[in-house]
């Protein structure tokens, strides 16, 4: 699979992919982009399929960077050449208020399909009185554990930072002892990139340090509880979690837990089915629970995650790309991605489908990590976002990669945030 992250090789791409297809001018072809973490591409491929057979038109599948960071930087791209390549794009929940005017308003075609959704993420999608995006699946961040591993060495899930410090390295010490040399307490996503703002705004909260801009747009991130965080997390590293976390996404994390080498990893919904499937080395021997609390005074904190479909406005086929666009946010649709790659709904109702809950249990049993994920400092920093995201995820890995102390870079990072937002003004 092929990610195209310069306009010059994909509008080559699409030429080719237009030539191809010129036989089938019967039909109206629709592009979509989708992402390739886990099954993501596979699921994007069979809905768009299913829609296309129903309607009698085609659909074209537009491969992108498996990082949010370069997805984003990809999409600028071509929405500022107001390129007509691709009809539908897959973006980020903290994407809209960066690029609103590129897209369609939804509202005329969603009509009251918006009320079965969760009503924060229809709130976020909505810009300005226009409904820039439909929400497609919602994620949170979850704890993954070996259940086995846990029962064998006389542990229970951890409900704090240091509970999960101290089990990991007490079962990665054990399990190496006894021949897995290759063992690691805990996985997570370590790279300078969006990944690790959800990481660490999971560490961050989880000791009641705040959410880096508040929602007013006052910047909280330099506080001892948010250092007391970083400086937690900074511990694990070459302690119980490699050296090569530091460059880890979604992915590397999953192919170490689920190849057996880790006790515990933080990752999204989409790694329960994979981690159950049948070429899993850990099927059957995994639980989830909600992340660990910053300590007996803190919380359990998780990030806001999950993605949406929206339309260009450069599109030349509008009401057929909304058109796909209801259909794969669809509570059938939904439905069916939850029970086959556990991608969480954003159908409330389907939370209480016994489908669902039979596939993926987790999505009954922490509901409410879900309903009350935090959300990322997008909307008070509006459309200089993923430069701020980008100041906090760098101030963070300096520590992490031991480069400085939590307490300096946090301050520096303060600072940087109070040029970027003119005094608080954003």
């Amino acid at each position: 699979m092929k990610t195209y992250k310069s306009t010059t090789l994909f509008a080559s791409f699409m030429l080719g992919a237009a030539l191809c297809g010129a036989g089938a001018a019967y039909a109206a072809k629709i592009s979509i982009s989708c992402g390739a973490v886990g099954q993501e591409y596979e699921f994007c491929k069979t809905g768009g399929e299913a829609w296309a057979k129903k309607t009698g038109n085609e659909i074209n599948l537009v491969s992108t960077p498996n990082s949010a960071t370069e997805r984003l930087a990809l999409y600028q791209q071509l929405l500022a050449a107001g390129a007509p390549d691709i009809d539908v794009f897959q973006i980020d929940v903290v994407w809209p208020g960066t690029l609103n005017n590129h897209f369609l308003d939804l509202a005329p075609f969603a009509k009251d399909a918006v009320k079965s959704h969760f009503p924060a993420i229809i709130q976020n999608n909505t810009i300005e009185g226009k409904l820039i995006a439909m929400p497609w699946f919602t994620d949170a961040g979850l704890l993954y554990y070996r259940k086995d591993l846990l029962e064998k060495h006389g542990a229970k899930p951890p409900q704090t930072w240091q509970e999960l410090t101290d089990t990991a390295k007490k079962i990665q010490d054990a399990e190496r002892a006894a021949g897995n040399d290759k063992m690691w307490g805990f996985v997570w996503q370590g790279r300078a990139y969006e990944g690790l703002t959800c990481n660490a705004l999971e560490w961050v909260a989880s000791y009641n340090g705040g959410t880096v801009v508040d929602k007013d747009g006052k910047i909280t991130i330099n506080n001892p509880q948010a250092a007391a965080a970083i400086n937690t997390a900074a511990g694990w590293v070459k302690n119980i979690s490699p050296e090569g976390v530091l460059n880890y996404t979604e992915e590397e994390a999953r192919g170490v837990f689920q190849s057996g080498n880790a006790v515990f990893m933080r990752n999204w919904p989409y790694a329960w089915s994979l981690a159950q499937g049948p070429e899993s080395a850990i099927k059957g021997k995994v639980g989830v629970s909600a992340l660990p609390k910053g300590g007996a005074d803190g919380r359990s904190a998780a990030t806001l995650g999950g993605w949406q479909l929206a339309v260009s406005k450069y599109s030349k086929n509008k009401e057929l790309s909304a058109d796909l666009v209801m259909y794969l946010t669809s509570a059938e649709e939904q439905k069916r991605r939850a029970i086959k790659g556990a991608y969480n709904p954003t159908i409330e109702s389907l939370y209480k489908d016994p489908e669902i809950l039979a596939a993926a249990p987790f999505m009954g049993e922490l509901y409410d990590t879900f309903v009350n994920a935090i959300a990322r400092p997008s909307t008070p920093t509006g459309a200089k976002y993923n430069q701020a995201s980008n100041e906090f995820w760098n101030a963070v890995y300096s520590v992490l990669s031991g480069k400085a102390k939590a307490d300096a870079s946090l301050a520096q990072l303060e600072a940087s945030l109070k040029r970027m937002s003119r005094g608080g003004k954003w």
